[in-house]
């Protein structure tokens, strides 16, 4: 494997990694379900599918083995997380949850 093989691997697993951190901040610092869905969802599909892709590349770059199981993977993840988060937010529609309203605060002088 060479060293860039290895860099973009690894750049993709890092991405995955922060993807993944950005969201669960996003999950607790949001305020209402359908905020915190939304940051979930964007957790599941674009922090673990970057991971998956990592580990992908890098197991094709340096064995030359394709994974069948990292591709379906990926491709289940992609298709169910944004399902799922409709899911919940539409169940919390039609039980009445209310969204959080935002406070304006003063201008900071």
């Amino acid at each position: 494997m060479t060293t860039a093989g290895e860099l973009l691997a690894t750049f993709f697993m890092v991405l995955g990694a922060f993807m993944s951190l950005f969201s669960a901040l996003g999950a607790i610092r949001f305020p209402d379900i359908y905020t915190r869905s939304h940051a979930a969802s964007k957790s599941t599909a674009l922090g673990v599918l970057f991971a998956l892709l990592g580990a992908f590349l890098y197991f094709l770059l340096a064995d030359g083995h394709v994974s069948i199981r990292l591709l379906l993977g990926i491709f289940f993840v992609f298709l169910t997380a944004p399902v799922a988060s409709h899911v919940v937010c539409r169940a919390a529609y039609r039980t009445g949850v209310q969204v959080e309203e935002l406070e304006e605060t003063a201008p900071v002088e």
